[in-house]
């Protein structure tokens, strides 16, 4: 094959691009990145400002503790990162977990300002996959701890009982793996939830 038959870079971007079978794959995979970095980002901001709120008002709305600005809000401009630093602080969180996180949160930025590259051809692919698995891990660390150390100790059903990390999920987590299932899952886990919905429901 000569040089002028070989299909050039733009010719393979397009033909990945115009391939539905190639473009809504990497259109379902965005969305779920996207939504689970938001669904990370919510378990280290607002599980933490939710700790240090006392109740709610109509004028004001939701009262939350000075302590919230002396312990968390002070530690950083940032209220992700010095959400961040509390959390490490308090064991939630290792050092190689903010690393983990900065690579995560790298990795949106690129597939934000680069969506276009990505979904025709790109290299991002394996990275989003594996940066994907950590966000996934992330959450569930974070999710859990809040639930086992905080959630069960103040509640009174749950006196007198062992309860571990591995034994709990929390919704963030329900809600994943529901959208990667229904999301990019074969037909059977795509289809299960919507059928148990409207089995349930009795549509």
């Amino acid at each position: 094959m000569g040089e002028k038959d070989r299909p050039n870079q733009a010719d393979k971007a397009w033909q990945e691009f115009l391939d539905p079978d190639v473009l809504k794959p990497k259109v379902m995979l965005a969305g779920v990145y996207l939504s689970t970095f938001d669904l990370l980002q919510a378990a280290i901001e607002d599980r933490l400002k939710d700790f240090f709120t006392n109740g709610w008002t109509d004028k004001d709305g939701f009262i939350v503790d000075e302590e919230y600005t002396t312990a968390v809000l002070k530690r950083n401009r940032s209220p992700l990162h010095a959400s961040l630093d509390w959390l490490r602080e308090n064991g939630v969180i290792e050092d190689a977990d903010l690393k983990t996180y900065d690579r995560i949160k790298d990795t949106r930025n690129k597939l934000a300002h680069e969506m276009f590259s990505f979904l025709a051809g790109g290299t991002l692919l394996p990275e989003l996959l594996g940066r994907l698995g950590e966000a996934s891990n992330l959450l569930k660390k974070i999710e859990r701890w809040w639930i086992v150390n905080v959630e069960v100790p103040t509640n009174p059903s749950h006196d007198g009982q062992e309860i571990r990390d591995e034994d709990v999920v929390s919704m963030s987590e329900v809600l994943m793996k529901a959208l990667m299932d229904v999301a990019l899952g074969s037909e059977a886990e795509s289809n299960q939830y919507i059928r148990a919905f409207r089995a349930n429901k009795n549509v």
